[in-house]
């Protein structure tokens, strides 16, 4: 009885969990619980969104060119930095602060959009000696890859209670298969076709994508709204295309440099890439969908869209001189 008495009032071991019991089982501790909760939240996702949080628009981006075509290594950088680099986020679950993020999101799988419109034209047409020859197998797996969905996580339960294939996987093995074509094509074992037609059919089908951009940002502007919650998405989504468009254009004018030479396009060709840089740089900190006309709200959708037009419409007058 003596000893009982000690253990619950001295600070034994029945004590301290007698006290435990009680302070468990009272409502203070899951009110505390909760607010300590709220407390991390608050601190948790905006300093992860901070940290996490990087649109890397840098026009000098290149890729490491050791051989090969110079477009295809700045491809592969793009990958690689967006995915092993900075941190992939269109996909990250609720738990993560980068899920909290908007704009970054859209940026990279504006990016890997382009890209895979590239690795399309590589396998249907850069990349093959003629339309009738045999699709390079690296080039036609990498166009595959790019294709899939930026959001898909490791474990998706509408799909399966098992782990998948995680987006990040699926550019990984874009990544090698890209690398190892400009490996070969470095040793003169794959093609790189630098024709002129190959190029204005390039061109014809990269005007035919910025055309597609130029009607969601025009349905936007059409309609505007200090309110509109999706500007910014379509505004990043196309921004990020538009960069991705921007290196890789850059570096098919080293690849094709003597074309352009030969048929006297290469001050245009400098003038589209500076047009599509330039609307790669808007950088507003606040997207805004307001009046076209506006003066303290603007519309940065139209202003980026003024961009992205001036671009095809180069774009359209070098294939109109590739053509002749």
């Amino acid at each position: 009885m003596i000893e009982d008495d000690y253990l619950y009032t001295k600070g034994g071991i029945k004590g301290f969990g007698a006290k435990l019991r009680k302070f468990f089982g009272s409502g203070r501790f899951w009110l505390r619980a909760s607010a300590v909760i709220v407390v991390l939240c608050l601190i948790y996702y905006p300093v992860g969104m901070l940290m996490v949080q990087k649109i890397d628009d840098n026009p000098d981006f290149s890729g490491n060119y050791q051989g090969g075509s110079h477009a295809v290594a700045t491809a592969i950088g793009l990958i690689d930095r967006e995915v092993n680099q900075h941190q992939w986020t269109a996909n990250d679950p609720f738990f993560m602060p980068g899920a909290a993020l908007d704009n970054m999101p859209n940026f990279q799988t504006g990016i890997i959009y382009a890209l895979s419109r590239f690795s399309i034209e590589l396998s249907d047409q850069i990349g093959r000696a003629r339309g009738s020859s045999q699709v390079d197998s690296d080039l036609d797996n990498a166009a595959g890859v790019l294709k899939f969905r930026g959001d898909k996580w490791v474990f998706d339960p509408s799909i399966s209670l098992l782990p998948g294939v995680s987006s990040e996987q699926q550019y990984r093995q874009a990544i090698s298969a890209l690398t190892r074509y400009n490996e070969r094509l470095a040793t003169g074992n794959a093609a790189f076709e630098r024709r002129a037609d190959n190029l204005q059919e390039t061109l014809a089908r990269f005007a035919n994508d910025l055309g597609s951009a130029s009607a969601l940002i025009d349905n936007k502007v059409a309609h505007p709204s200090i309110f509109d919650t999706t500007a910014d998405d379509v505004f990043y989504a196309t921004k990020g295309r538009l960069y991705a468009y921007s290196l890789i254009l850059r570096d098919l004018g080293t690849d094709f440099e003597n074309i352009l030479n030969e048929r006297q396009v290469s001050q245009v060709w400098a003038e589209m890439v500076a047009s599509l840089q330039a609307a790669s740089k808007l950088d507003p900190i606040v997207v805004i969908n307001g009046s076209a006309d506006g003066i303290i709200l603007p519309n940065h959708l139209a202003g980026l869209g003024f961009y992205l037009l001036r671009a095809r419409t180069q774009m359209n007058e070098i294939i109109s001189i590739l053509q002749r």
